[in-house]
């Protein structure tokens, strides 16, 4: 009897050693949970702060799960990255004034942060530099400053073609390889509503379309292309590349056809043969380039309206965009030099009411009244007369703008 007493109290005591053990791993299981001490850490977090320096080294600020390794993945899931909207630009001659001027419209009205891509000759990157720091009190953008590069092989063809650096553009998904989606602009573009409604357009995009330009004239008795031009161009009118809003990575995968083979080329191999088949044909350069690749690819581009591309044409001869008519100017563009002579005095108008504005509050508030009355000096050329077109984006771009908490001016 004492025997089978010993055997059950021996397994007894077996039990609840096992029964201890249990319970203490069950203890630290939980306890590295909490304490994040295992698992697959989360990238999420610390994408949004990665971009964190100014200037043409980029930097980056230190967060982010490997920077704090105690703590637990979980609360990683939560962080939703930052979106930043890339603005591309290329300046090279007397385009700094300019440049400086489209960056600062296009910073007074945005809501999210902003990463400026600038592509300028060697000269003028000291200012860029001076300006731009002098700006880092906004904390709404970061910038990156580049030179100006072509192929080695054709660099001085490419750099002569129609204005000093404006093909540069061409090679932007080439050279900007980490960048999904960019809106490329002209110097000479003013922002009239915040750069965000534009990049919004991104997701009207269907599985085809790679970018969105705007037509070139809306009036085909005035347009260019479909009367004067030896060479194929999208549409009725053609389109103008000076407000192009690109997704980079649809544009690098895709083959495009042509009419110089019947392969199918990749954007950075049929550049140069198209230039080398019609550069004797065409006059307003990489513009010209981008027409004849949407010809033969119309799919691929996502046509907006005029309005965000409203240039001297659409008013000159009368009004001929309806859109802007309806609501307003979104996007300003002073080609033909209209911001520094007197042939287009609205445009002047604008350019110098925002170029002469800071970004304190007061400042901005008061952006609207002298413009105003500047404009209505306008009255007697063909812009002048629809001069409300100009501000009526404008006056609702500083209402929201101030209807926003102060962080997210």
């Amino acid at each position: 009897m004492r025997r089978y007493l010993r055997i059950v109290g021996l397994c007894l005591a077996c039990g609840f050693c096992s029964l201890l053990y249990a319970f203490s791993q069950l203890a630290v299981s939980l306890e590295e949970g909490a304490g994040g001490g295992g698992g697959k850490p989360q990238a999420g977090a610390a994408s949004w702060l990665a971009g964190g320096g100014r200037g043409a080294a980029g930097g980056a600020d230190s967060a982010g799960p490997a920077a704090h390794p105690g703590r637990s993945d979980r609360y990683n899931l939560k962080i939703q990255p930052v979106e930043r909207m890339h603005l591309a630009v290329v300046a090279c001659g007397e385009r700094l004034e300019e440049t400086i001027t489209m960056l600062k419209s296009a910073l007074i009205f945005s809501i999210k942060p902003l990463q400026f891509h600038i592509f300028a000759e060697d000269q003028l990157h000291d200012s860029f530099k001076g300006t731009l720091d002098s700006w880092s009190f906004l904390q709404t953008f970061n910038y990156s400053l580049y030179p100006i590069t072509f192929p080695s092989e054709n660099a001085v063809e490419w750099k002569k073609l129609f204005k000093p650096c404006a093909s540069q553009r061409l090679f932007l998904p080439l050279i900007l390889k980490e960048v999904d989606s960019l809106l490329y602009v002209d110097t000479d573009i003013l922002f009239l509503r915040p750069v965000d409604d534009i990049w919004s357009l991104l997701k009207k995009f269907n599985s085809t379309q790679i970018a969105a330009m705007a037509p070139e004239h809306e009036e085909p008795r005035i347009g260019w292309y479909n009367r004067f031009a030896r060479h194929p161009y999208y549409g009725k009118t053609g389109v103008n590349s000076g407000v192009m809003l690109m997704n980079m990575t649809r544009m690098r995968r895709k083959y495009f056809k042509n009419d110089m083979t019947t392969v199918r080329l990749r954007w950075g191999d049929i550049l140069m043969p198209l230039l080398k088949k019609y550069k004797l044909n065409i006059t307003w350069g990489d513009q010209d380039l981008l027409n004849i690749i949407f010809f033969h690819n119309p799919e691929s581009l996502f046509v907006f309206p005029c309005q965000w591309n409203y240039r001297p044409d659409h008013c000159i001869y009368g009004s001929n965009c309806q859109e802007a008519e309806e609501e307003g100017i979104f996007i300003l563009h002073g080609n033909r030099g209209v911001y520094h002579d007197d042939k287009q005095p609205a445009f002047r108008a604008i350019y110098e009411a925002l170029r002469n504005c800071s970004f304190e509050d007061d400042n901005i508030r008061s952006l609207l009244k002298p413009l105003e009355l500047e404009l209505q000096k306008t009255v007697h050329t063909y812009c002048g007369k629809i001069y409300k077109i100009f501000i009526k984006q404008l006056a609702k771009s500083l209402r929201d703008r101030f209807h926003r908490p102060p962080k997210e001016r």
